[in-house]
């Protein structure tokens, strides 16, 4: 083979990654099996060919290219704008994994927890009729929600550009990991407690007020169920999922993760617990959603936590043990 021409950038980003990269690649590959095999006892599956999935396929090849093609040339931004390249197209493959995944966990789900979940709430002294009429009656509100609420991707990019530039390699995957990790016990929990969410279960009257999330689950949950839906489009992928909230999970995992970073810890806490005002209405979510999905954040956090640990462990082992394994062998 000819010799390549190594940059200081390439030779930065072919450094060996930490075990976390190494296994959550391998997790994430499994994670796609499963996703198939999910689809595939469904009845469902997506057609490459839809119109809609062509701004996937020009973002990931985009996201390629500078990944790969940035490391070879001199800039000196090359590597932090690679390695976010990187990251930023993890986060997005998970999330649309994620989303997909609801739709054959729906199909595969029975009967609904609407009512279980309402009686939580009132035990909980939650009002969602009045919280969501609050909203419906001043738009500026509407306004501000509508904006929080799909801030769940804006945060992100932040926190995975600051990691990229501060060479932060095992803070992203750790980040990214726990995000994959929250997404895969959300969808455990959702089809143990499928439901349409407070709006298509507590209001009956005209709509004055059309949340983000509008009514998809009372529709669209039994079209699944009843195998009408055959095909899941990419470009018109619809949260479902009730309960535990990701956007409550998704809002802990961020500010914890911000909370270490003191340039962007209060802007970052800020725009989060806004997302959190916010999804009630916009994320048609019971409060007991939310605190499911705060639950999630928390459980997901221990379990890399706990991986981390037992890293550290095997790794000192190594080292306390090197020595006297050469020794034997001498």
């Amino acid at each position: 083979m000819a010799d390549e021409l190594v940059t200081p950038a390439l030779a930065a980003v072919r450094e060996a990654g930490p075990s976390i990269t190494r296994h959550f690649l391998t997790a994430l590959l499994l994670s796609l099996f499963a996703l198939s095999a999910l689809m595939h006892a469904a009845g469902l599956h997506i057609d490459p060919w839809r119109a809609g999935n062509l701004p996937y396929y020009a973002a990931g090849a985009v996201l390629l290219s500078l990944r790969f093609g940035l490391p070879r040339t001199a800039w000196r931004h090359a590597v932090p704008v690679a390695r976010f390249c990187e990251y930023a197209g993890l986060f997005t493959l998970i999330s649309l994994m994620g989303a997909t995944a609801s739709y054959p966990v729906a199909a595969l789900t029975h009967g609904y927890a609407d009512v279980a979940l309402q009686r939580v709430d009132e035990a909980l002294g939650f009002n969602w009729l009045g919280w969501y009429r609050t909203v419906a009656a001043h738009p500026v509100l509407q306004l501000l929600g509508t904006a929080a609420y799909r801030s769940i991707y804006v945060t992100p990019a932040l926190l995975l550009w600051a990691k990229a530039r501060a060479g932060q390699h095992a803070e992203a995957y750790r980040f990214i990991a726990g995000f994959w990790l929250a997404a895969v016990i959300t969808l455990a929990v959702f089809s143990l407690m499928p439901a349409v969410g407070p709006f298509s279960h507590l209001w009956h009257g005209a709509i004055p007020y059309m949340p983000e999330s509008e009514l998809w689950q009372s529709g669209l949950i039994p079209a699944l169920r009843a195998h009408s839906v055959h095909i899941v489009d990419l470009a018109k992928l619809r949260g479902i999922v009730s309960a535990p909230s990701f956007h409550t999970a998704a809002a802990v995992l961020y500010i914890v993760a911000a909370w270490r970073m003191p340039s962007m810890r209060w802007p970052i806490v800020a725009l989060n617990v806004a997302m959190l005002l916010s999804t009630p209405v916009e994320g048609t979510h019971y409060l007991i959603d939310m605190l499911l999905g705060a639950v999630v954040a928390v459980v997901s956090l221990a379990l890399i936590g706990f991986y981390e640990r037992m890293q550290f462990a095997m790794a000192r082992r190594d080292r306390a043990g090197a020595p006297t394994s050469v020794a034997a062998a001498g």
